[in-house]
């Protein structure tokens, strides 16, 4: 008997021996607490609105999580869970014997497998451990369960879970299960909603509501419901209530709204914080966008391309809505289809497509012409004119439409008419070629690229591709830049940084970034409020609409509006603004396939444009137009007079090209294109001019011989909009019909220098100053005075 103990008290040591063994041997590459608490959880990055109501786009790895906080998680979600998953869980240690043991029971006697596993043990399995059935992989399980009661409270463990545990798929955590199958925050989840997500994770792909199971997935839902009530978490009749619900699961899609967008947002993400903060960082991004005015958008460009398909095989068209006040986006749509893949249709147009703008580039050509001197009323003559000099054995001045040299260039207007004299005013309005060319040649080609860069426009760097087709939209460009420049009209020459991220915040709420409005002036306010003048001139753009024009009028709003078409009727678009919003459309094919000949931008673009703007617009209260200060030319050609002291001359017979409201050229044959624009004007005036042979009679005209006072001061450097870096020179080209007598330069209305002496008619003032005596924002001034009156000139620079 003595032997038979002792055999006992043996064999309970070795036993306690083994178990303690074992215990330790799988416990060696268990997590220890720390790494438990500080175990990483990926957690998917969101793209929202500028309301941050609308989620756009979930970006995760290969878990698509939410982590929130115990109190975030609703009562009625803790709850059903436990209901169903544990109903001890606040009493037990951290496993349940009970339940364990009907598992076993079941399992040995019915051969059916029931969990018998409390919460706290599936976090364990779920964040540590495999799904693998081992005596050894449950003993794991239930040593970490044991480290988990003891490190953290039942709460924090409840929360643990409901953030981790799968709900199908790729989604983890309740909060993502909510974006997922109802497309909505946990916070709103109705009592039937809940007790369809807590259903979900004993068989994800089994319940899924887009699977062959749904059926099942209702009955799971009641019988959550039925232990809630046993529980007393819900009464009867919120029970059946619930049972009742008309339940809308949200479409299995890409679950991406505004693709186009999202993507050119997801781009500068990725480029700026890297590939896995995206996927795993959690970051919470609000962007510009207005939802509303997105679906809008993408409503109307979709239906407009169909349209345009229908009559002018234009099958595609894209659309950018800015607020100019910021340089904010919100609304964009690259393509009409995202989703069409056989014609590119996730290709963004919008923001990668580099497109020649057509006529829609012009404004910059004729607001350089206004900072130079010219006015709206300065007349150039629209008749058929070689551009091509030098070389009039290939080119003739009397052109041949015939002929096809590609030496030549001797552009028609859209409609195969030509006005004869026309005001700048009436050709920008509606978009006339031939002056247009003219009015580039004027400005200068140089200068109005150099214009166009300081607008955003970054694409046209190579000057040697360019020549004086660049005026009908021979350089390419994007529309996103388009639109911002746009904008930049729209706020009086002032270009806001464009700008689709209004916060960027990291997983645990700390911004990462945050919208900062960046501004430049591009030109200066006075020349910009000649040109939106322009633009915005109703009546002179009838002459080019005709029975579209309605589409330019929007009732109670000034807009100023430009459209543009490119050669072949490949591209076709409308820009149009009004001080709180710029919208900017473009119609064509992706593969550059020519629309048929008719699709011009007023047929295929400017509806397109108008059945947004008119809608989106609404948004906004109506402002007007700042009227640009009044200024009167002195040469009658600047001010319209074509015919004065019966002369008839283009307009380079009366201007020197460079200082307009300067003395008249001496020897304006010198310049190379004065014979073309001559002999055209000439044979214009031949066959529509009575009496023709009565003009030109008297000897040369010339202002210094007139009544006609000249006096003009042009600053030629700086230019506006610049930046000052070190000694900063400043010189001006200064004209007049009378000596001048003193000069004085300014900086922000503080005299600078003073020069006193006989300057004569014609003088070039230079002087040089220090970087010191600028501020970030500085007027710089040159006024000059005769003994009868003064003139001045002024930009603003930059440091």
């Amino acid at each position: 008997m003595k032997s038979f103990f002792y055999f006992l008290f043996l064999s309970l040591i070795l036993s306690v021996s083994l178990v303690f063994s074992f215990i330790a041997y799988i416990s060696v590459d268990l997590p220890d607490l720390e790494q438990i608490g500080n175990k990483r959880v990926s957690q998917s990055t969101k793209i929202y609105d500028r309301d941050e109501k609308v989620l756009l786009y979930e970006v995760h790895g290969e878990e698509k999580r939410t982590v929130i906080s115990f109190e975030e998680i609703p009562k009625t979600v803790r709850e059903a869970t436990i209901a169903v998953e544990d109903k001890n869980f606040y009493q037990h240690p951290a496993f349940d014997w009970k339940a364990i043991l009907r598992s076993v029971f079941i399992d040995v006697f019915y051969n059916k497998r029931v969990g018998g596993s409390t919460i706290t043990q599936q976090l364990a399995k779920n964040s540590f451990l495999s799904s693998e059935q081992s005596i050894i992989r449950k003993a794991k399980e239930l040593i970490l369960a044991l480290r988990l009661e003891k490190k953290y409270s039942k709460d924090e463990i409840l929360a643990l879970y409901l953030n981790q545990i799968p709900y199908g798929g790729n989604t983890y955590g309740i909060a993502a299960a909510a974006q997922t199958f109802f497309n909505k925050d946990v916070a709103n989840l109705t009592l039937g909603e809940t007790a369809i997500l807590v259903s979900l994770p004993q068989s994800p792909t089994y319940y899924s509501p887009y699977g062959l199971h749904k059926d099942e997935l209702f009955l799971r839902r009641d019988y959550v419901l039925d232990q809630m009530k046993k529980s007393g978490f819900v009464s009867k009749e919120d029970g059946e209530e619930a049972k009742k619900e008309d339940v809308v699961f949200a479409p299995q899609s890409a679950g991406i709204k505004a693709p186009h967008f999202v993507m050119m947002v997801l781009d500068y993400l990725t480029e700026k914080y890297g590939e896995d903060m995206i996927e795993n960082g959690g970051l919470k991004v609000s962007t510009t966008l207005n939802f509303n005015l997105q679906q809008i958008a993408e409503k109307t460009v979709k239906e407009g391309a169909e349209s345009n398909f229908n009559l002018y095989k234009g099958r595609n068209a894209a659309l950018i809505a800015e607020e100019p006040e910021t340089g904010q986006i919100v609304a964009l749509v690259g393509s009409a289809d995202y989703f069409d893949v056989e014609n590119e249709g996730n290709f963004n147009v919008a923001a990668q497509g580099l497109r020649q703008p057509g006529s829609a580039f012009k404004p910059f050509a004729y607001l350089e012409a206004f900072i130079k001197g010219y006015t709206p009323e300065t007349v150039v003559f629209d008749v058929p004119t070689e551009f091509t000099t030098g070389k009039p054995e290939e080119c003739p001045a009397l052109v041949d439409f015939n002929n096809d040299n590609k030496k030549c260039y001797h552009p028609e207007n859209f409609d195969n008419d030509f006005k004869g004299p026309i005001s700048l005013r009436n050709s920008l309005a509606q978009s006339v070629n031939v002056p247009s060319v003219k009015t580039l040649y004027l400005a200068g080609l140089d200068n109005t690229l150099e214009l166009a860069k300081k607008f955003g426009l970054t694409t046209l760097e190579d000057k040697s591709r360019f020549g004086l087709s660049l005026v009908l939209g021979g350089g390419e460009v994007k529309l996103t830049e388009l639109v911002n420049a746009y904008s930049a009209f729209a706020q009086d020459g002032t270009l806001h940084k464009q700008s689709f991220i209004l916060r960027v915040e990291d997983g645990k709420g700390s911004a990462l970034e945050e919208y900062r409005d960046e501004t430049s002036q591009a030109a200066e306010p006075q020349y910009v409020k000649i040109l939106n003048d322009v633009l915005l001139d109703t009546k002179a753009r009838s002459g080019l609409f005709h029975a579209s024009l309605s589409l330019t009028v929007i009732p109670d709003y000034q807009v100023a509006l430009k459209t543009g078409t490119t050669n072949n009727y490949i591209d076709a678009w409308t820009m149009g603004y009004t001080p709180n919003l710029a919208v900017g459309v473009w119609a064509g094919n992706n593969r550059r396939e020519p629309m048929e000949r008719n699709g011009s931008s007023i047929l295929a673009a400017l509806p397109i444009w108008n059945s947004f703007f008119k809608e989106a617009i609404k948004n906004y209260p109506p402002e007007t137009f700042t009227k640009p200060e009044s200024s009167v030319a002195e040469k009658p050609i600047l001010k319209g007079d074509y015919l004065f002291a019966n002369q008839i001359h283009n307009i380079l017979y009366f201007v020197d090209k460079d200082n307009p409201r300067g003395l008249v050229p001496q020897n304006p044959e010198n310049d190379p294109q004065f014979y073309n624009w001559e002999t055209a004007v000439l044979v214009w005036a031949k066959n529509n001019l009575p009496n023709f042979e009565s003009y030109n009679k008297s000897k040369e005209y010339n202002y210094s011989t007139t009544n006609e006072k000249i006096f003009s001061v042009k600053i030629e450097t700086p230019s506006g909009g610049s930046f000052i870096k070190g000694t900063q020179k400043i010189t001006a080209k200064i004209a007049s019909t009378l000596p001048v007598k003193k000069i004085e330069a300014y900086i922000n209305q503080k005299v600078v220098e003073t020069k006193n002496g006989d300057f004569g008619k014609d003088f070039n003032f230079s002087m040089s100053v220090g970087e010191n005596n600028f501020d970030l924002q500085n007027l710089v001034k040159v006024k000059a005075y005769t003994d009868l009156g003064e003139a001045e000139d002024s930009v603003i620079v930059y440091k």
